[in-house]
């Protein structure tokens, strides 16, 4: 991989000669890491093996949860595994499960993991969601998340669809689910700005709908009409990916997903360069420090120093 460098801005935040490396691979397509700082270890998903995978310096890489995503017996296709992973507030884990069509809990300790869930959300107004694919917490505690049909057999063209939409939507602390948004073709990734006055959202889509959204929360905890923060595709670029995973870091920096690898944005949306993976690139995490960046591609599992 390599760094393209388009303002010196990056220079603050990954140093020249500082290259991605790859330190796990042979994934059908991994997705959703999450850095558990209580276990010092890296996990994320691969949704087609529906399992998620540990890596740590000290261990290397192991299984960590199978099923992570589909626990029903009757066999399917499709992406059935999770997604998104994150830590609720009070440790727990967290996961966006494709083929169960919800948010769920694992009902079992981070070093102790099993395949017992608790589901969070999995219908919005009787009707099931299609497949939750990421999601944030607030401080307080309540959860934003997408709902594409990525996770569904047939996707978006299937007939078991009960929303007709792929919306975004809060779970508040008190279990209300509330429509945010039903304006975008494939939301995907989603990050809360440091002050957590803002909402960022990743529409996964094609052409001229392949961006980034900025939404500002009104005071009854909706939100305005949003607008483009960036734009992913140029005229004439064939690189691999489309909007996907985000993160923000405490100072407002974004690092998202993209056509060509990890771009990285400054909070007033200035493109300040891009991370080159060489491969379709899903969804990215910082270590608790913020020593490292770690990015799910394809494949591969790689990080950089940061």
């Amino acid at each position: 991989g390599s760094v393209e460098r388009y303002s010196p801005m990056l220079d603050n935040i990954i140093q020249p000669k500082e290259l991605p490396e790859i330190i796990a691979e042979g994934f059908e397509w991994s997705e959703g890491p999450l850095w558990l700082p209580q276990l010092d270890m890296l996990i994320f998903s691969d949704i087609p093996r529906n399992s998620v995978y540990q890596w740590s310096e000290k261990d290397g890489l192991k299984l960590y949860l199978k099923p992570s995503g589909y626990t029903d017996t009757i066999s399917r296709g499709g992406e059935t595994g999770s997604n998104g992973l994150l830590l609720a507030k009070d440790g727990r884990l967290v996961l966006c499960q494709h083929g169960d069509r919800r948010i769920a809990l694992m009902d079992a300790p981070l070093d102790k993991p099993g395949p017992r869930f608790i589901t969070l959300a999995d219908k919005w107004q009787g009707k099931r969601f299609n497949s939750p694919n990421d999601a944030v917490f607030n401080s307080r505690g309540d959860l934003f998340f997408t709902d594409p049909a990525y996770g569904m057999e047939k996707g978006f063209e299937d007939p078991k669809r009960e929303i007709s939409f792929a919306g975004v939507y809060k779970l508040s602390v008190e279990g209300v689910i509330t429509l945010l948004t039903d304006k975008l073709t494939a939301p995907n990734g989603i990050g809360l700005s440091p002050d957590e006055s803002m909402l960022y959202v990743a529409n996964s889509a094609e052409g001229d709908q392949a961006f980034w959204m900025e939404y500002k929360f009104m005071e009854d905890g909706s939100l305005d009409a949003g607008r483009v923060f960036n734009k992913a595709y140029r005229e004439g670029n064939v690189e691999m990916g489309s909007p996907d995973g985000l993160k923000v870091r405490k100072d407002g920096i974004i690092f998202a997903t993209g056509p060509g690898g990890v771009r990285i944005f400054s909070p007033e949306g200035e493109h300040l360069g891009t991370i080159k993976t060489g491969k379709a690139t899903s969804n990215c995490a910082l270590d608790d420090e913020g020593k490292y960046l770690y990015m799910t591609a394809d494949m591969y599992v790689m990080r950089i120093r940061l």
